[in-house]
């Protein structure tokens, strides 16, 4: 059905075509459709910070920035939902035009610049939500604030509140000097007062894939010191391969999707060299099929996240990835997903 409706969605802006899609996603839901997340196969289940996911397969943050569509979401097959990013006072964002389809590259640049309507509007309907699954909650920083810290330190507070785990977004190209906070004393401060304010929520931090190796190990060392739970690997990259062929290529903002594949791999080994294994790592980036959700597990990653591909193959990847996943894993004689993290 999805490659009947797709012509009709690329003609249109890719902003506009995004907020149609989780407007629809949201009446499906209001209509009554059950939403109990597909049965999976329990050798997908995982438990990670102390968290049990069904699969390990999860939508990436941005999605659903305001979390306007979760119960469709994990109708679709995902085994835990982030919304998000979200910041304590709602805010437009960047300037339109500000989302791009590289469509010959199976990419996306978006700059859109943490656009949402704050996280007290979105708290309401994350509680409301069935949640067949896990439900992640995604915060940042307003682009005037003049305490980042403690914007980051109210909205940890108020998702521990609803979420199954909170995750710290320093790591977004579209917002001034962000990424700043992956480094230093800053990092250790920011760390140090979201981990106050937490609870007993497991707390994630979601870095760049940008980062040059010294900057990885500062991280590492600092998220096993202040006790983050999981790192998020990784955000958008900045970077632009030669390969790209769409005329939007120039197009400022962060890059996702296929072309981000190649570096995501790399960071995710990086990573994991960098932590010694010491802690669980969420891969992102460019995974499209079970064949790269796979690779990515054995490579080391606990879970993995995905978002533009949606945009290019369409609601049924979700399933296709969690039963390719099933059949991966027994095809090579594992008993459980666990069992074939970091066996590469």
């Amino acid at each position: 059905m999805f490659s009947l409706i797709r012509p009709a969605l690329f003609s249109l802006d890719a902003e506009q075509a995004h907020g149609l899609t989780i407007d629809a996603l949201a009446a499906w839901a209001r209509l009554g459709t059950p939403f109990a997340a597909p049965a999976s196969d329990p050798i997908l289940r995982t438990t990670v910070a102390g968290v049990d996911f069904a699969t390990p397969l999860g939508l990436a943050a941005g999605v659903d920035k305001n979390g306007d569509a979760i119960d469709g979401w994990f109708g679709l097959g995902f085994g835990s939902v982030e919304i998000g990013t979200l910041t304590p006072v709602p805010q437009p964002g960047n300037p339109k035009p500000r989302i791009f389809r590289l469509v010959e590259d199976r990419a996306v640049i978006n700059r859109l610049g943490f656009n949402n309507g704050g996280i007290d509007a979105a708290r309401p309907r994350a509680a409301a939500a069935k949640r067949p699954g896990v439900l992640g909650i995604n915060v940042g920083a307003n682009k005037d604030t003049t305490d980042r810290i403690a914007d980051y330190r109210t909205g940890v507070s108020k998702a521990a509140e609803i979420a199954d785990y909170i995750t710290i977004n320093i790591s977004s190209p579209n917002t001034p000097g962000l990424r700043d906070l992956q480094h230093g004393t800053a990092l250790a401060e920011l760390l140090a007062a979201c981990s106050a304010a937490r609870g007993a929520i497991p707390l994630f931090l979601k870095i760049a894939p940008d980062l040059d190796p010294a900057a990885i190990d500062g991280i590492a060392r600092a998220a096993i010191e202040h006790r983050i739970d999981a790192l998020i690997v990784s955000n958008t990259t900045i970077s632009r391969p030669d390969s790209l062929r769409s005329r939007h290529a120039a197009e400022s903002g962060g890059l996702s999707g296929a072309p981000l594949a190649s570096l995501a791999r790399t960071r995710l080994a990086d990573v994991r060299s960098a932590t010694g294994g010491q802690l669980p790592i969420i891969s992102v980036g460019g995974i499209d099929s079970a064949t790269e959700a796979y690779a990515r597990i054995r490579a080391g990653a606990s879970l993995v996240q995905l978002y533009s591909a949606l945009v290019y193959a369409g609601p049924s990847l979700a399933r296709h990835i969690n039963s390719g996943l099933t059949a991966l894993l027994k095809r090579d004689g594992f008993a459980s997903l666990a069992d074939a993290i970091g066996s590469a």
